[in-house]
């Protein structure tokens, strides 16, 4: 969170501190000088803008991503609540890997079912960062990351408004239940892998504005 809010408070518009100063340089013997200069900084201005072009197809790619794994939960759950809730497990691999309905009232994965309300406004804090960072996207993998994110937690978050018991105390319906481990969804498996490719993104110094940091 506090790496997003440094890249979301960088200033759009560079200083324009330099081109006053050179400005109020002296007249005499200057034109030439002048004119060097200002080319100089133009060109210097084209080679430091080159890699930050193509905000708005990174901005497509978040929301692509986001839409794509939104609707392919949206649809899984509606399948699963018509067809496999209230039935007996279905085995996918054995007894490794079945499809089990279940209502979730928790976290992901089923942890803290009694925080139902908090994990709600986390994930439509979550949201709303998110948007807010896409201002300054100019990194593909990064638009991946958090188009993952993104339509993971509106995944989620349309069950906690619109599922039983009522609006921001829904239960979430998850059905992926690997032997030995919690109950899950898509929607879990988008934000977790959103998650991982964020973490590797930052140990490789990949900032979502498309800077390449080295600590």
């Amino acid at each position: 969170m506090a790496e997003a809010e440094r890249i979301i408070g960088t200033p759009d518009t560079p200083d324009d501190g330099g081109e006053r100063t050179a400005a109020d340089g002296p007249a005499a013997g200057s034109g030439a000088s002048a004119s060097g200069d200002a080319g100089a900084s133009r060109a210097g201005d084209r080679g430091a803008a080159a890699p930050r072009t193509g905000r708005g197809r990174r901005i497509a790619v978040l929301f692509a991503v986001a839409a794509f794994a939104y609707a392919l939960d949206l649809v899984s759950k509606m399948l699963v609540v018509s067809r496999l809730e209230g039935r007996a497990p279905i085995q996918v691999v054995g007894d490794l890997l079945e499809l089990h309905a279940i209502r979730n009232p928790g976290a992901a994965f089923g942890f803290g079912a009694a925080f139902t309300v908090i994990f709600t406004l986390i994930a439509a804090a979550v949201i709303v960062v998110i948007i807010r960072l896409a201002r300054k996207l100019y990194s593909f993998p990064w638009a991946v990351a958090l188009g993952l994110l993104l339509g993971g937690a509106l995944g989620n978050l349309t069950d906690r408004i619109f599922r039983a018991p009522g609006v921001f105390e829904g239960e979430v319906v998850d059905f992926i239940a690997p032997k030995g481990f919690a109950v899950f969804n898509l929607a879990d498996s988008a934000i977790v892998c959103g998650g991982i490719l964020i973490v590797l993104l930052s140990f490789r110094g990949l900032d979502p504005d498309g800077t390449v940091h080295k600590d």
